[in-house]
Formats: structure tokens, sequence, C-alpha cells
């Protein structure tokens, strides 16, 4: 059944990883002799970078200073949940972690960020983000439920989606280095997301190591870069929110599921209790008849305590809330990233990106803009 979307609700909004593939690039080869010179006799005629004259003195081409870019970002995230607590009209909340299994959780992500930047060294980039995005959360779900053998079976099973808006703003720094147009980028950033549904904004982390090779064309400072990488990505793990249950319960029908696993809890007690009580006292004394019965009964406890929960709020469906809290990570931190960018000239560059491999895919897209400073 689609359960209220509180119930399982949080989004992950995935910073896009803006990194433009510009670097201080040391000039070498006898072929490149007279741009080399260039370089060291040539006045440096920016404020930044910090050092910047002296770098072009040391063979250095530098880019200019500093940039804006906008960025398209899509994303596709396998998540595990976990220590999933859930409760009604700020009443008591429940964990469920023991009758709840996840089949599947899916975030999915469509940003759009805005990206200023400068070369605060010659070797250094800081930049900001500024975001909007276009969020969901997938799920697909189960109650499981132990007899007096221990051997858990379904209940029942639910799905929903969950759409939400969020905003981020970013901060990251970009080491780098190139040398013969070889280069080697490390790409970082922290970003708060605020995502309508939640209580307080998710925090992520991103570092993207990159090495690559830019390719020149006969048009003065026309090139085409390519690169290979990864992309990790961690973010809070923690997840508080409430939301009005009558937008969270798309199902005409959920009145009557609560009403039909009420009963098949109440007929699991009276059977994990006939079992009980036809054991000998000898037993009863066993340990693992102990255990099996034990937890039968706080699992069956724990269930009916939730279902009613569920009732008691659907009954005032109109003014009722829900109120949730769980553990969330990616299912895989690391995925693989190839890319590349076309830059027209030293002001205009077009890059691509695609990450894949793991439980994660991403692509962006990125159109920049860079002048001196």
């Amino acid at each position: 059944m689609k359960t209220a979307k509180a119930l399982f609700l949080f989004c992950l909004l995935v910073t896009s990883q803006t990194f433009s593939q510009v670097y201080s690039n040391k000039v070498v080869g006898k072929k490149n002799q007279s741009e080399i010179d260039s370089l060291k006799t040539q006045e440096y005629p920016y404020v930044l970078p910090i050092w910047g004259d002296k770098a072009t003195k040391k063979g250095f081409k530098l880019p200019l200073s500093a940039g804006i870019s906008v960025n398209y970002l899509t994303q596709k995230s396998d998540l595990v949940i976990d220590n999933l607590n859930i409760g009604f009209n700020n009443g008591p909340m429940y964990n469920v972690d023991e009758i709840i299994r996840f089949n599947n959780s899916v975030a999915e992500a469509d940003v759009l960020t805005i990206r200023p930047d400068i070369w605060l060294f010659p070797f250094l980039n800081v930049y900001a983000i500024l975001g909007k995005a276009k969020t969901s959360t997938a799920i697909s779900a189960g109650i499981w439920l132990p007899d007096s053998e221990n051997n858990w079976t379904e209940l029942t099973s639910f799905s929903s989606k969950a759409n939400f808006d969020a905003t981020s703003f970013g901060l990251g720094v970009t080491p780098t280095i190139g040398i013969g147009g070889g280069w080697l980028a490390l790409d970082m950033n922290v970003a708060w997301s605020d995502v309508d549904a939640l209580d307080k904004p998710v925090t992520t982390f991103v570092f993207g190591p990159r090495l690559g090779k830019t390719f020149k064309f006969k048009k003065p400072d026309s090139n085409i870069a390519l690169w290979v990488g990864g992309f990790r990505v961690h973010l809070s793990s923690e997840t508080n929110g409430s939301l009005a249950l009558s937008e969270v319960i798309p199902e005409n029908d959920l009145q009557q599921k609560v009403d039909d696993g009420i009963i098949k809890v109440e007929e699991r007690k009276v059977a994990v209790d006939d079992w009980w009580n036809n054991l000998s006292n000898l037993e009863q004394n066993s340990p693992v008849n102990i255990a099996k019965y034990e937890t039968a009964n706080r699992v069956l406890d724990k269930t009916g305590n939730l279902l009613n929960s569920i009732d008691g709020a659907l009954s005032n469906a109109g003014t009722a809330t829900v109120q949730y809290s769980l553990d969330k990570k990616l299912k895989d931190m690391w995925n693989f990233i190839i890319g590349s960018q076309y830059q027209l000239n030293r002001s205009w560059m077009l890059r691509a990106e695609y990450g894949f491999l793991g439980s994660r895919t991403q692509f962006m897209a990125s159109l920049q803009y860079r002048f001196g400073l």
C-alpha cells in the first residue's frame, strides 16, 4: 500500500560537482619555447590569483581568474534506510526496524545550479554553489511478523513515492596541477540542502578526484579535454520531519488494510500463546523456546501498537500529523566518472560528465564563462 509518505520521508539532494576543467598549466617542450618566453616576460594583468605574476614567470599559463557557470545535474541513487521511527499526532514514536523491511529505496534529483568561482592561488580554485532541485524518494517495503517457530512472513507490502522541492548552498575548493596539458584535480565541496518537508537541511560532502589530458586545436586557446575519475558522496545520516496525514495517504483502501492487519496480529498472538501453552514445563524452560516466545510477543505487540496508532490517526485524518526519524546512507559512496570539455576560447567552455558503476548514475552538463579580475 502507499502508506503515508511521511513514514519513510527523506530526500537526497546530491550537490552537482561543478568543477570546470581549467587549471594552471606548466608549458613545456621545445615547440612551445616562444610561448614559454612570452609568459616569462609579459606583465601579468590581473589581481587574482595571488602570486599569479610569479607563476607566469615560471612558465605557467593561468586560466582567467574568475568565472560563473550554469550546471544541470540529473542523478539516481540507491539508499539504505535503518533506525526508522514513526509516530502520530506528536504521540509516542515507534522503532519499526524489526517489522519493516525495505525491498528498494531510490532517490532521484534534477538539479540546476549557478557556480561563481575565483582562482585564489595559481593552484587553488574556490567556489560557491547556489541550486534549485526537484527531488523524489521512492520506496517499496513490507511488514514482516514472526510465528512461534521464529519463521518470518510478510503481513502486507506497500510502496510510496514522495516528491519535493529543495534549495541548496555550498562551498568548495579544487586544488589542481597541470604539466604539458596533463592535469590532476581534487575537487571537494560541502553543501546544505533545504528540503521543504524536512526539519533541518541535508548536509552533503562530495569528493571527486580527476585525471585528464587537454588536446589543443589550431585555433588559439581552443582545446578539448578528456578525463576519468571518481565521485564520492557522503550525506548526513539523520533525517527528521513531520507532515499532515492528509498529505501522505494516497490510497482509499488504507483503512481496510489497517483493519485487516490488526486482525492478523491478533490471530498471530493467539497462535503463539497456543503454541506456548502446549509446551511441557521442560520445553517452556528451554532458552531457545523462551527466546522465540519473547521475540514473537515483542514484535506482535509493537506491530499492534503501530497499527492501532495509524487507525486512530485515520479517524481524524483531516488534522492528524505524522512524525518520523530515520538514518539513511547511500548504498555505494563511490562511482566512476568520465568527462569531456570543449573550450571555445579562454572565456567560454562547455562540458559534460557521466557517472556510473555501483548503484548510482548521474549526468551533468555545464556552460561556463570566465573573465579576469
